[in-house]
Formats: structure tokens, sequence, C-alpha cells
């Protein structure tokens, strides 16, 4: 099966999900409760994760899973396992938004082989979006080509920041001095790096992001021409941790000039 045939089953999955299991719970403003570490949860993303859990199991029942809504003792298994292939999924990635009626979350699945992710689709079932990009391949939005801005200046730019996760000395400095055009938080990290790919901003800076917000977002922006990386600049994959700080720009130029605001 080739890499569109993959993204095209995987695009039907997510669909389906956001259809049949997302939104209907969204239209019943449900109830979310507090995870240990303060994130928040709701029957939805338990439901979401469980069907495509077994939707995936029918494509290759010999591909692992790492789930947002698993233990960390399950996820960090999967991910330190050397080799192989597994399937890396945040089943609402937005909860907190969803939870409040605000409309702005999305499905992020990415399959990850031999410490890179090769297949990548975000779904945002409430404006029927759906971003798909394959390693080496390219990025799409709805089956057509997107590529990131060409921005390469800072003082035109807008960026994706979440001043939460920063240094406060960092965060400071980005939210009082006026380096960049504005600055949005959307609430789902899945959907700014879909959004970046699209050219819809361009930066992302985060302090610290899952696996499962960044493993298919990453691949997007790169294949959409961004340039993705920690504060350092170094590449994100492979990794043996479950979170990294993030910086992903739409051009080399901002990527360092951002990089040195970070240190």
């Amino acid at each position: 099966m080739t890499f569109k045939q993959q993204l095209a089953q995987l695009s039907a999955i997510l669909i389906r999900a956001g259809r049949e299991i997302i939104m209907p719970a969204y239209a019943r403003s449900v109830q979310a409760t507090s995870k240990a570490d303060g994130s928040v949860v709701t029957e939805t993303d338990l439901a979401c994760q469980h069907f495509i859990e077994q939707e995936l199991l029918k494509i290759d029942p010999m591909i692992g899973f790492l789930g947002e809504e698993m233990s960390q003792a399950e996820q960090l298994s999967c991910l330190q396992q050397r080799g192989g292939a597994f399937w890396c999924l945040d089943p609402l990635d937005g909860t907190t938004n969803f939870a409040t009626s605000f409309p702005g979350f999305s499905i992020s699945l990415a399959l990850i082989r031999n410490g890179h992710t090769e297949l990548a689709c975000i779904h945002d079932p409430v404006r029927s979006e759906t971003f798909t990009a394959c390693l080496g391949g390219g990025a799409s939005l709805n089956g057509q080509p997107i590529h990131c801005s060409e921005e390469n200046v800072l003082s035109n730019s807008v960026g994706f920041i979440d001043f939460k996760r920063l240094q406060r000395e960092i965060a400071c400095r980005l939210a009082t001095e006026k380096i960049y055009r504005s600055q949005r938080n959307v609430g789902s990290c899945a959907l700014e790096w879909a959004w970046l790919a699209a050219g819809r901003g361009q930066f992302i800076i985060h302090g610290g992001e899952k696996l499962w917000d960044f493993a298919a977002g990453s691949l997007l922006a790169s294949e959409a021409g961004c340039c993705v990386g920690d504060f350092s600049a170094t590449e994100l994959f492979p990794t043996s941790s479950l979170s990294s700080p993030i910086l992903a720009t739409c051009s080399r130029s901002l990527q360092d000039e951002l990089k040195q605001q970070l240190r």
C-alpha cells in the first residue's frame, strides 16, 4: 500500500471519529475532569482513543500504539522499544477548549517508524479540515498541497506562543518587547502545527509539548517547508523523551533570530 493510500485510510478513520464521537459530544456540552498532571480529560477523549486504536489494529496489528490517555509507564514502554513502528495519537487535542465550548480542537495521529515520523494526519472536525503528510512527500489540506508562509522578517510575523510553559524571564521578554507583529495561543498544539504548515502563522514557541502534540504536526510543518526543532534548533527526532520544547518557523532567518531570543 502506498503512503497516499495509507493517508486516505487514516483520514477516513479520523473523520469518522470526529463526526460520530467528538461532534455529538461537543453539542451536548460534556463535563470534564482533571488528571494527575492538571490537564483535562473527558469521556470523549477516552471513547475516541478506544475507537481509533481498534481501527488501527485492523490496518496492522503488529504496529504498536501510544495514546495520550494511556498511563505514563505504558507510553514510555512503547517509546523506548528500539526499532519497529508505533502509532502516536492525541484523540482530542484541545480538551479544555472542547469542554468549554470553544471551537478549537482536533485529532492528531502519527506513524513513527525507527525513531522518525513517517505519516501524519490532523483532523479538525469543526472546520472539516484534514491535514496530511508523508515523509518526503509533502503536506496537504483536504487533498490539496500546502506550503508554509514565505515571511522572513520577524517584525512582520504572527506566532503561536504558549507563555505558561516558558521560563519567566523569556516569557516576560516575549510578552513585552515588540519583536513580532502579533501572538496567538489557540489551545490545540496540533491545530497550531497544521496552521503553521498552511501559512496561517509564521512560528511556534512552546516550552514543553508532549510527543502526541508534535509527532504529527512536526512532520506536517517540515513537509510544508518549515524549520522544526527545539530551542537550540536541534531536530525533535529521534527522541527518547515524552516531551520537548518547540521552536518551529516558516524560514531559517526567523529560526535563527528566535533562537537568540530563547537563550
